[in-house]
Order: structure tokens, then sequence, then C-alpha cells
């Protein structure tokens, strides 16, 4: 089964499969879902069909988003990069005991979401920013209390994950007790295309993927690592994700950053800013074995940068 893609054509959004290095039209235009959700059969005379449609290069396609996900869930798989993230707390690099209890997640802002070959506007206020490589798998089906024989019935394929992070911000936040919010919202890189888990299958050892991972700045590599190094499968996830709550088909479950798969790791584990922050101009490469690779440049701030004033005092000294 082949990779399912969604590009953009004299400005209109079609549905295509990724096959032999071209992106080839699916007639109809299918929404990629219910493409996926449908028998075995059907997407196979989809695909049939696919190959009487014109093809373009991969590298000449304007690829959107794969999906539109109603929420994402961030997970944070790696225990390596915890690790290294532990040791300019100021610590030794120990992971909490209450990390390794279940997968935790947040959530992200779907309406964040933007393809490959987007500019990611730098974000007012930050000289943090920051890449997160991850992996995303794309949930199939609507469901809840998912049993783990169940799970990967529910997963329709895996997509590239850049959770985008303003690391100054996002550490102003947390020392408040909740979790990153203006730190990470502004934007997140999926796609290119969703490779289904019968592509990945070559790949598979036991319930994990080795899939080769790295991310590179303006070429240079800063971090490699590979998916099968995360301390639960997806499927382990997406368990977690729907006891006793429902997960939305076309929802996003991200592995969480690999290790060395952010800057802010490196900063951590050496206490300098080296390499630095991100600038505009700068190109960020992730390649993930499989998957394909992603490609956002960092373009000049558009925001106006609206603020609003510190908070109003309530609950006098006298009561503190």
């Amino acid at each position: 089964m082949p990779r399912f893609a969604r590009y953009i054509e004299n400005g209109i959004t079609h549905t295509g499969i990724v096959h032999h290095g071209c992106v080839q039209d699916l007639p109809g235009d299918p929404d990629i879902l219910a493409l996926l959700q449908a028998p075995a059969d059907v997407r196979r005379d989809v695909v049939v069909r696919a190959g009487k449609q014109q093809r373009r290069p991969i590298p000449d396609a304007t690829f959107a988003v794969p999906v539109q996900p109603r929420a994402m869930r961030d997970f944070l798989a790696f225990e390596g990069h915890i690790a290294g993230m532990k040791k300019g707390e100021p610590g030794d690099g120990t992971v909490p005991e209450q990390w390794y209890e279940a997968p935790a997640f947040l959530f992200m802002n779907p309406w964040s979401v933007v393809p490959t070959g987007a500019g990611i506007p730098m974000p007012p206020f930050t000289r943090k920013l920051d890449f997160e490589l991850e992996v995303a798998a794309i949930v199939k089906n609507t469901v809840r209390d998912v049993p783990i024989e169940e799970a990967a019935g529910h997963i329709a394929g895996y997509c590239i994950f850049n959770d985008w992070s303003a690391r100054d911000i996002q550490g102003a936040e947390m020392r408040i007790g909740l979790g990153p919010a203006k730190g990470k919202d502004f934007a997140n890189t999926l796609g290119p295309w969703i490779t289904t888990p019968e592509e990945l299958e070559p790949f598979r050892e036991g319930d994990r993927f080795a899939l080769e991972m790295s991310v590179s700045v303006n070429g240079e590599v800063i971090g490699t690592d590979n998916l099968r190094n995360m301390s639960w499968s997806f499927e382990e996830m997406l368990v977690h994700a729907s006891r006793d709550a429902w997960v939305g088909a076309g929802d996003v479950l991200a592995s969480g950053t690999a290790s060395t798969g952010a800057l802010s790791e490196r900063w951590s584990r050496t206490g300098e800013l080296d390499p630095p922050p991100l600038q505009v101009g700068d190109v960020v490469t992730m390649t993930v074995e499989g998957l394909g690779s992603i490609e956002n440049r960092i373009v000049e701030t558009v925001s106006p940068g609206h603020t609003v004033p510190r908070a109003r005092r309530t609950y006098g000294p006298d009561r503190l």
C-alpha cells in the first residue's frame, strides 16, 4: 500500500499517492482517512486507477498537511531525551521515577499545524527558538478504552512531526506549575504524507519500527536517533490516551522528542547555547527512514505581538 498525501496545484488541494519518487493524483480526491478506513479491495482499486492520472516529481509538489486533526497529544517516549533535559535543571540526568509509570503527554494546538515547505514566522518575544524531532501516529477511527490487542488496527499510518518551541517562553510558563502554552502553540509541522503500517513492515521489530531519524540545520546534522528507542509503542500510547476518554479519527499521537532531537537537549547537557537558537533564514530538515523528509525555513515575525498587563493583585499581603 503506497503513501497518501495532500498537495496543492493551481490553488486547489488534491489527494494523491506517493510512489516511485512521484506524486500521482487520485481520481475524485477522496478523503485520506475515509480511504484508509475503507476495505482493502476498495483501496487497491483506487490505487490502480491512480496509475492513469497525472504525475509530478516529489521536489516539484507543494504539499498540504495530510490530515487536519481535532486533537493532538504529544508524548514523552524517549528516555534519552528526558535524561538529557534533566542535566540542566540543574541535575544529574536522573529521570523522575514517575516518568516510568505511564506515557505522559500534553495537548497541542491543532490549528497550528503546517506542512513541509511552509515558512515558520519567528514568534515574538523569544530568543531561544528550537525544534523537536518526532514521529506521529495518525489515529484511524474514533475510539475509547482501546485494549492493547486491538490498538494496531486503529492506527492509519505515520508522519514526521516537528514540535516548534520557544524555549525561553516555555521555561517561564512552566515555573507556574502547568505545561507550556505560548511557548509551543504557534507552529507544528506534520508531513510530508501518511505512510501506512504495511509500508513499514520491513522495519518492524516486535511492536516498534527501527527507523533512523535525523535533524539538520542549514545542512548540518544536529541530532540522530532511532524510533525503536521509544520506551512505549504507539499502540501503548493509544491504549493510555483512550482510557476513559475519546480519541478521534485523524487525531495525532506524537512520540515526543527523540534523543538529541532538539537544541535544548544539547544546551542542557553542555550548559552552553551551542549550537545557537534558530534565527530568521535558518532551514530545519527532518528525515525519518521510511517516512520521508520535512523542511521549513524560519521567516520574519508577522505577529504584532499584542500583550496584556501583569496580574491585578486581589489577594493582599496580609493574607499570604
